[in-house]
């Protein structure tokens, strides 16, 4: 298990509960209740007698700390269950409801949270606004659940205004970790194959057995070659409906049916 290349500062707290004994499939989000610095986050988590910990920060300036080493258990979010399967990550906020972010934090929050899952096998990052049914649920193997410190202590972090915005989250992180369609791409190496394949066919070559009525309908004007001055029958490139129909006309002016 690695930890984020996000990480531009580390100040480990001594206050974890050691490597984590099951797969993480959450991220919990919080608010600090302070527009700080990832120097001050990783301070307050080292100080004496604090016993609060989270794995990662984001600052006011969108800086990510590392407090607690991805594989380790960080405290965090009143609940050893969650905190033992979770990425927990401290946001910087304001101090007063609904205690919002800046948009330079919530935009690196979504950054941190695509690393996490894309590292961890994740190609989804589900909200389940529902406190029973988001815990009662298992997340299959490629999926990865929000939950928030509120659901397991009497507080309101992680603040109103990410409270609102955890759909919105796990919406543009999912479509982060979704692959582009390769129908594009696929279809112009198709048509550079297909090109190339036509080019090889649109030479004068031919079998032997057609010679014979090669020539008579060359003779009679059915088949003129190809654009060029010298004469090319492109007899074996494929036949499109209009240069069909156009033998065909040809043909039927020859009997006198056209």
């Amino acid at each position: 298990m690695s930890n984020s290349s996000l990480v531009v500062y580390t100040k480990l707290s001594p206050y974890n509960s050691g490597k984590r004994p099951v797969p993480i499939d959450r991220i919990t989000p919080h608010c600090v209740v302070g527009q700080c610095s990832i120097e001050a986050l990783g301070a307050e988590f080292a100080k004496s007698g604090k016993n609060a910990s989270s794995n990662y920060g984001v600052d006011k300036d969108g800086r990510v700390g590392m407090f607690v080493e991805e594989d380790t258990v960080s405290w965090c979010s009143s609940s050893s269950a969650n905190d033992k399967r979770s990425v927990t990550i401290e946001c910087a906020s304001d101090t007063t409801a609904p205690y919002a972010f800046r948009d330079v934090c919530y935009q690196q929050l979504i950054q941190l949270c695509i690393d996490i899952c894309r590292r961890n096998g994740k190609t989804k990052l589900l909200w389940i606004p529902d406190k029973t049914a988001a815990l009662a649920y298992i997340p299959a193997a490629d999926e990865m659940l929000l939950t928030v410190h509120r659901w397991f202590a009497n507080k309101s972090c992680p603040g109103d205004w990410m409270y609102a915005r955890m759909g919105d989250l796990a919406a543009r992180v999912t479509a982060a970790l979704t692959p582009e369609p390769k129908e594009d791409a696929d279809l112009a190496a198709f048509k550079k194959l297909w090109y190339a394949f036509r080019k090889e066919l649109q030479d004068n070559d031919a079998s032997a057995y057609s010679k014979e009525a090669r020539e008579w309908a060359v003779q009679k004007g059915i088949v003129k070659g190809g654009g060029s001055d010298a004469f090319n029958g492109m007899w074996e490139d494929v036949l499109t409906r209009e240069q069909m129909v156009t033998i065909m006309y040809r043909f039927a002016k020859l009997v006198g049916l056209a």
